[in-house]
């Protein structure tokens, strides 16, 4: 590890912030009002509204306190990337890309597991602006795939199809440990 503004990081933090600083300095030329950050674990109170909001969205009960150290459990644990899209100092869309391992290729990989995108900022860019750090941050750790999943009527199909998101021939399953709430 390596001590950045008097903390230890890892590479993949730091490569993650570099990237990111010139990241959102291109994205400020394209887009002036928005910007593109990096989330740490001290933003998670911060991040919890629109976190709720997409939690919401898929049915679940709104938990502030669990959501908050959720985040932060994740941030902190450097267990996910998080990035957040922020305009005019609200944040308006994220996307939480989890790390993992492809055993066949013998490569690290990441799975986009949340974007969401507040309603009234819709159809204007910002998912693909999230997507497309991602997507950067994945090449630049030299991960094999993003890997999806959503919803089968999600409208977001044609915008994943767009980036270059390809339907993939596995069928996915899932075991419930808990039932959700």
């Amino acid at each position: 590890m390596t001590p950045i503004y008097g903390r230890k990081m890892r590479y993949s933090q730091i490569l993650a912030i570099r990237v990111l600083e010139s990241i959102v300095l291109k994205k400020i030329i394209i887009m002036k009002d928005i910007a593109i950050k990096l989330a740490s674990a001290n933003d998670a109170i911060k991040i919890e509204p629109i976190f709720s909001l997409y939690r919401e969205f898929y049915g679940m009960e709104k938990d502030i306190q669990r959501t908050i150290d959720f985040l932060r459990e994740r941030l902190e644990g450097n267990e996910s990337i998080l990035l957040y899209a922020e305009r005019n100092g609200n944040i308006i869309g994220f996307t939480q890309l989890y790390p993992t391992f492809s055993s066949a290729s013998l490569r690290k990989a990441y799975v986009l597991n949340d974007l969401y995108v507040i309603e009234t900022e819709r159809k204007q860019g910002i998912a693909k602006l999230l997507i497309n750090e991602s997507i950067e941050i994945a090449e630049r750790d030299e991960c094999v795939r993003i890997s999806l999943s959503t919803a089968k009527d999600n409208p977001a199909q044609t915008l994943y199809e767009k980036m270059g998101f390809k339907e993939s021939s596995f069928k996915f399953y899932n075991y419930n440990i808990r039932e959700l709430n």
